[in-house]
């Protein structure tokens, strides 16, 4: 498929970019660095579909051919793509929190930050292989619970509970923006509201329904809507995951 991504094999048979030593020398005009970044930006302005060899070397002006020096299979542009993403998940150690909850709601926070600037990443990097900054990721989450003296195990489900839960929340997030903001935009959103005054009116859905209330359904079902929208719920539902993790895990060890 000539001008995309898939110029390059599928997967190297020499394993993870990060087991081989980055090209150097005379012919190394860029760096893996550079490559990722540039990738990484055409995503964000045009979509990850946008990302091509070809793209690449005239974002970079370098020529097509010569980017095969740094990346020799389409998985090693992913690798170099995803690792810079989780790079932006790592908060930085001077402003990283000593207590264990507030460090956990620091490393939430940034996770979910370098997700939305990324939306694309969620879905278009899954499954790729674990790099440098993937790594750091994990390290600096165990470091935050550390002081909570957990076993091993309890110490990757912790973590993992706060990781699904940012994921969950971007993931949702991603996909109302591309339900709600297509080109037809308010459109869109219209036939949502119509569709669901229709349902409601005909007694499909008592309990939805009954907390809409009485008297004009739309009216209503719009400031439900614009009540839980002006909540900030992942602040919200943070707080309460971390209430449940110190009841279940750390009793009497309140952000300690």
């Amino acid at each position: 498929m000539a001008g995309t991504l898939y110029e390059v094999p599928t997967r190297s048979a020499t394993g993870p970019i990060w087991t081989r030593p980055e090209p150097a020398g005379r012919g190394a005009r860029i760096g893996r660095d550079d490559l990722a970044r540039a990738a990484v930006a055409v995503a964000d302005r045009d979509g990850f579909a946008a990302v091509s060899m070809r793209r690449l070397a005239r974002e970079l002006g370098v020529g097509t051919m010569s980017l095969y020096h740094y990346v020799r299979a389409k998985d090693d542009l992913l690798e170099l793509m995803d690792d810079a993403v989780m790079g932006e998940l790592l908060v930085p150690a001077e402003a990283l929190p000593e207590g264990w909850r507030d460090a956990l709601t620091a490393i939430a926070r940034r996770t979910r930050a370098a997700w939305a600037r990324h939306p694309w990443s969620i879905d278009s990097l899954r499954g790729e292989r674990f790099g440098p900054n993937a790594m750091a990721h994990v390290e600096q989450s165990l470091a935050a619970v550390a002081p909570m003296r957990l076993a091993p195990a309890q110490r990757l489900e912790v973590i993992g509970i706060v990781d699904d839960y940012v994921m969950g929340c971007c993931m949702r997030m991603s996909a109302g923006r591309s339900t709600l903001y297509e080109d037809d935009g308010g459109a869109a959103y219209e036939a949502i509201l119509d569709h669901v005054e229709h349902r409601l009116e005909h007694g499909d859905f008592p309990q939805t329904r009954a907390l809409v209330g009485d008297g004009d359904i739309r009216a209503n079902w719009e400031r439900l809507a614009s009540q839980t929208m002006e909540r900030d719920r992942f602040e919200i539902g943070l707080a309460r995951l971390l209430d449940g993790i110190e009841l279940a895990y750390a009793p009497g060890n309140r952000n300690s």
